[in-house]
Formats: C-alpha cells, sequence, structure tokens
C-alpha cells in the first residue's frame, strides 16, 4: 500500500480497508489485535457509519484491525458481539 494511503493518528499508523463505504475516521474506535481476522461489519447491522482499517499501534508497534464507529451504542454493541476466531 502507498504511504499516501495510510493516516497517522496520535495512537495508531491507519490503512483503510478498500471495502469501506465511508473513509472517516470516526469518534468510537475499538482496536482488535487479529490484523488477519476478517471483520464484517455489515453484518453487525449498526444504527450508524463505520469505518474499519488495517492499523499499527503506535504505543508498541502491535498490529491489528481498528473499527470506527459513528455512534457510542454502535461501538457498545461491536465490543459485546466481537468474538475472534
Amino acid at each position: 500500500m502507498a504511504s499516501s494511503q495510510t493516516i497517522t493518528t496520535d495512537l495508531y499508523k491507519l490503512f483503510p480497508s478498500p471495502h469501506n463505504r465511508h473513509r472517516t475516521i470516526f469518534l468510537h474506535e475499538v482496536f482488535v489485535p487479529h490484523p488477519y481476522m476478517l471483520i464484517d461489519l455489515e453484518s453487525y447491522h449498526f444504527n450508524g457509519k463505520y469505518s474499519l482499517f488495517a492499523a499499527c499501534r503506535l504505543a508498541d508497534n502491535k498490529m491489528g484491525q481498528v473499527v470506527t464507529l459513528e455512534l457510542p451504542e454502535d461501538e457498545l454493541k461491536f465490543k459485546a458481539e466481537f468474538v475472534p476466531d
């Protein structure tokens, strides 16, 4: 992935998924420490918008994925329903 497609925040270096409908980093973020796991965000039927990024957590260089969500209730729903493989 070209470096121009990366986004660096205070916490993460992010690589947007080409499948994102919304190319926005929303306020509510969840780091998932499973870089190769398929996360089908559409199956969660969120009320708000969402996006998915491959991610490197800058604090410890841990690779994973970051799910960003527009609504706090969607963050709670994702945390409650997400089960890693």
